[in-house]
């Protein structure tokens, strides 16, 4: 029976590298699939994981009618078996509802990828809908790691290496991104609490404030 999965984790966790893997292991059973992705950081129409790998995708432009994309291109003699939404927490929540429609009415199983919560900590409305409505949520079992060693749950952002947490809720950037630009970072919640990004604690470390004073 046709699932809607939603699989689910902080940035740098391998979410696009699962969402390739489930790609290549149907592809090399004969499954044909199609394959969804919003702003990718390899740009425009991409899937791509932080490992090198990418692969050509359909980019899901805001308003974009997913299940009518898909009805058209069956009705057309495209075959597909399956689909693959990579950065769902960017899809609007009437196209979370429209990926509800292809596993229920298309008999397609759908596997959605993305972060739950912004760099404020709050759900983004895509990801959102997807725990209202999937059939299954799996946390991904790559934990990803704070500076500290500690488990990371929190996605930061950073501009010129100092964590932000007002502003837009979608501004795209990567966890590899120069200090001096706007980036983002994993953080345990901690240190997202009390906005203490790597720089910021390399810069503690290296203050004069915390080093022993040794006197005559």
């Amino acid at each position: 029976m046709a699932e809607l999965v939603f699989f689910s984790g902080t940035m740098d966790c391998g979410k696009s590298t699962l969402a390739l893997q489930i790609g290549h292991n149907r592809s090399a059973r004969g499954l044909q699939g199609v394959i969804f992705t919003r702003d990718d950081r390899a740009g425009e129409g991409k899937l791509s994981s932080r490992l090198g790998l990418v692969t050509d995708a359909v980019e899901a432009t805001p308003g974009m009618d997913l299940y009518g994309y898909l009805v058209e291109q069956m009705t057309h003699g495209s075959k597909v078996d399956y689909v693959i939404v990579d950065e769902a927490q960017f899809l609007a929540p009437e196209q979370i509802d429209q990926l509800a429609r292809i596993v229920d009415d298309l008999g397609l199983d759908v596997f959605a990828f993305g972060i739950t919560t912004d760099f404020r900590t709050k759900l983004f409305p895509g990801s959102q809908r997807l725990i209202e409505l999937a059939d299954r949520i799996e946390a991904l079992q790559v934990e990803a790691m704070c500076w500290c060693g500690a488990r990371a749950t929190h996605n930061a952002r950073t501009v010129g290496g100092e964590m932000v947490v007002e502003g837009e809720q979608v501004v795209v950037g990567d966890v590899d991104m120069p200090a001096e630009e706007i980036g983002y970072e994993v953080l345990c919640r901690r240190h997202h609490r009390k906005r203490m990004t790597s720089t910021a604690a390399r810069s503690a470390a290296l203050s004069p404030d915390v080093l022993p004073v040794i006197s005559d």
